[in-house]
């Protein structure tokens, strides 16, 4: 059985193979430029598809971790506040104990309590702390106002809510971000003779205690050094829930930079390119297409062609 080869046919079948081989080497210098093994889908729709989950896995934990910088910030801002008050505390009760001396007289008693007032409104400033945004961080949910404020008789009482705010840093894990003031600078019990009980705001019995110190109250003043340990108390107890919450933070923070690490790796695995085949590949592809150029020109010249059927 005689088989007949037309020019048209041969063209046909060169051409298609210049092509693919034009082809591979184009797709390798593709590549090559931008460092990555799958450049389109249709390269490899199945590694291509793990790229794009790894992806969007990377990019939900990048939003955690900016979640945990933002928390870490604010609960650092609470703890730098709550120290302070802490370190105005130790010295109001140490100008009260001064001041329960019986060597003190009116005038000594008088100098003590202008400290004090300038004290209560150091705390006050912290307490109404505000963040870079503007807002009150002992606010609870109501930011937009400060913690602590007058009242229309004139008191300073929590204008804030009880709300706590929790943020995700994981798929199972959230971390309260706030501290309500009411928590940290928390309201007393005094009996109120009659043998119940009524509640008073932190900066009131400040207030009580800085009149018994200026009018020599000796019952006040006692009254008001228990209660300087009871709001002592209530600010170490705020701190070390705010320091708990730090640490919870940071150790997710770690556990996040190593799920990161892994994800990057995986995904590095799957679309970084591997320069040495590369480009022994694209050599290869090189060596190919000239090969099959050159033999093209060639044959195509031979007058045998112009007889060929």
């Amino acid at each position: 059985m005689v088989m007949k080869v037309s020019t048209g046919q041969y063209f046909d079948n060169a051409s298609s193979q210049l092509g693919t081989l034009q082809n591979s080497l184009s797709q390798t210098q593709t590549q090559l430029s931008t460092s990555l093994q799958i450049v389109k889908p249709s390269d490899a729709p199945d590694k291509a598809s793990l790229v794009t989950r790894l992806n969007t896995e990377i990019a939900k934990q990048n939003t955690y971790v900016a979640t945990i910088k933002t928390l870490q910030n604010s609960l650092t801002a609470q703890e730098t506040a709550l120290r302070s008050a802490d370190d105005v505390m130790a010295r109001i009760k140490e100008l009260t104990v001064q001041a329960n001396n019986d060597t003190m007289g009116p005038s000594d008693r008088k100098t003590i309590s202008q400290e004090m007032t300038q004290l209560r409104d150091q705390i006050l400033s912290i307490a109404n702390t505000q963040d870079s945004n503007g807002n009150y961080i002992f606010a609870g949910s109501r930011v937009g106002q400060p913690a602590f404020g007058p009242d229309a008789k004139g008191m300073i009482n929590y204008q804030g809510d009880q709300t706590r705010l929790t943020v995700a840093v994981g798929d199972s894990r959230v971390i309260s971000m706030n501290t309500p003031g009411s928590d940290a600078f928390t309201r007393l019990v005094r009996d109120d003779g009659k043998g119940g009980k009524v509640g008073v705001g932190f900066f009131q019995a400040m207030g009580d205690l800085i009149t018994s110190i200026q009018t020599s109250d000796k019952v006040g003043m006692q009254q008001g050094l228990k209660e300087i340990d009871t709001m002592t108390l209530g600010l170490s107890d705020a701190n070390a829930k705010v320091g708990t919450a730090l640490n919870i933070a940071d150790m997710q923070s770690s556990i996040l930079g190593e799920v990161n690490l892994r994800l990057q790796s995986t995904l590095s695995d799957i679309q970084d390119l591997d320069y040495t085949k590369a480009i022994t590949k694209m050599n290869k592809d090189e060596l190919a297409l000239q090969a099959a150029q050159s033999g093209f020109a060639k044959i195509s010249k031979l007058s045998l062609f112009n007889y060929i059927n």
